[in-house]
């Protein structure tokens, strides 16, 4: 019997949406150094979206088998006056290939330009962010509204056709037309037999053993039909795979943005503070569904903003940081349970501080906030080492979950950003 298969998947109007994945899984290398070179030239506002990514034709050359004429054969090529077998010829002059680079240009000669791939902005984020995780995520609780998980729970008489399980079907089937046929294949074997022994004995003329063996064998036949009556698959045979529900503990995780926006933050050090935030947020939104950001500004005093004002708002003032890990640790206490939240934060600042703060935000960070947080990092967006960078340098033997990071330019920011939060076992490599 002829079937034909039907594909009634979605694929969108990339009819060959298969090749492009297999692609993007073969160069995924070069793939990736093309995004960091992309990021690194991107404003704030253009860093989510697609890009043309160039990768080098040798990069992506094909091996290819050839058919050798084969066999020992010697042959007389005509027109060499210069070498005879047996002599060693020597290397062209000029470097690799024997051209120096240098000359006039020319109308003539060919080549290859570079394959040229353009990536979705969907395919650049997933390619940006890939071996990214927050640090120490662990699941906490059962929350108000649990999450469903769907498990498998064995098998069902009754189900949609996709969860069909063909071969616990067949499994089924099998095993009822045995059980129902048993006794009638074992009476027609009998039959069968006492049919030939007949045979062998009947005489010619003999009318009543002709009989005898015509009803017999009207007999076998009517067996042999109802055998055939059995369904060879009945709709009790039918078993598909069942699934429950189980509510499973969330993770719910929050994280702490804290920037300085102080005098001594010119517009150069804000933009790579901006950056960062952006790269983090871009991160966080993207693969976090039950995450919650709480956006902290500060200079001589901290304050809670939304968004927009995080990252547009152009108040200044001096450098009080500690103002901002005394409100982290109010709106923690508050609002956030460690018991019951994962809480992560990040701060940005150049280091330029009141110099009487600074050991008091090693101590607020040591005693208060770090014994609370599974993970805190510290991007210092400036070269020279200030106080604030010697006082939070004392947590880092104490405190494995702290970790500091330079970031002086626009293109150190996603070295830095991927150091900071890649996956454990990255990490540990």
């Amino acid at each position: 019997m002829l079937q034909s298969i039907i594909d009634r998947r979605l694929a969108g109007k990339n009819k060959s949406i298969g090749n492009r994945e297999r692609f993007l899984r073969r160069y995924k290398e070069q793939i990736r150094e093309a995004v960091k070179r992309a990021i690194d030239g991107r404003g704030i506002r253009d860093i989510e979206r697609g890009e043309d990514i160039h990768i080098p034709r040798r990069d992506i050359s094909e091996p290819v088998f050839g058919h050798g004429q084969g066999g020992v054969r010697e042959v007389v090529h005509p027109g060499n006056q210069d070498y005879i077998r047996g002599d060693r010829i020597e290397r062209p002059k000029g470097g690799q290939g024997g051209g120096s680079g240098k000359g006039q240009a020319s109308d003539s000669g060919e080549g290859e330009d570079d394959f040229v791939f353009s990536l979705s902005k969907e395919e650049f984020m997933q390619v940006f962010f890939e071996d990214l995780a927050l640090p120490h995520l662990v699941r906490t609780q059962l929350a108000e509204v649990p999450e469903w998980k769907s498990q498998r729970a064995g098998f069902s008489s009754d189900g949609t056709p996709n969860n069909l399980h063909v071969v616990r079907s067949m499994r089924g089937a099998i095993g009822r037309r045995i059980a129902l046929g048993s006794g009638n294949r074992r009476q027609l074997r009998e039959m069968q037999e006492r049919l030939a022994a007949m045979k062998r004995a009947l005489q010619p003329g003999d009318a009543v053993a002709q009989r005898e063996v015509l009803a017999l064998e009207e007999e076998i036949a009517a067996l042999r039909l109802r055998l055939e009556r059995i369904p060879y698959l009945d709709p009790i045979d039918l078993r598909y795979r069942s699934r429950i529900r189980v509510p499973v503990p969330t993770s719910k995780a929050v994280m702490f943005c804290l920037m300085d926006v102080s005098g001594s933050m010119d517009e150069g050090r804000k933009e790579l503070s901006k950056r960062f935030f952006i790269l983090l947020y871009l991160f966080l939104t993207r693969h976090y569904e039950k995450i919650e950001l709480v956006f902290i500004r500060h200079h001589t005093q901290a304050a809670e903003v939304d968004e927009e004002n995080f990252f547009h708002a152009r108040e200044t003032g001096g450098t009080v940081v500690s103002s901002a890990l005394v409100l982290m640790e109010e709106i923690i206490r508050a609002r956030y349970s460690p018991a019951e939240w994962n809480i992560y934060g990040a701060q940005a600042s150049d280091g330029d501080n009141w110099h009487h703060d600074s050991g008091r935000c090693r101590e607020l960070l040591n005693d208060r906030i770090l014994p609370l947080t599974r993970y805190y990092a510290y991007v210092q967006v400036a070269e020279e080492e200030q106080n604030l960078w010697e006082e939070y340098t004392q947590l880092l033997e104490v405190n494995r979950h702290f970790a500091m990071r330079k970031a002086t330019s626009q293109d150190q920011i996603y070295p830095v950003f991927r150091d900071l939060f890649k996956k454990e076992g990255a990490q540990a490599a």
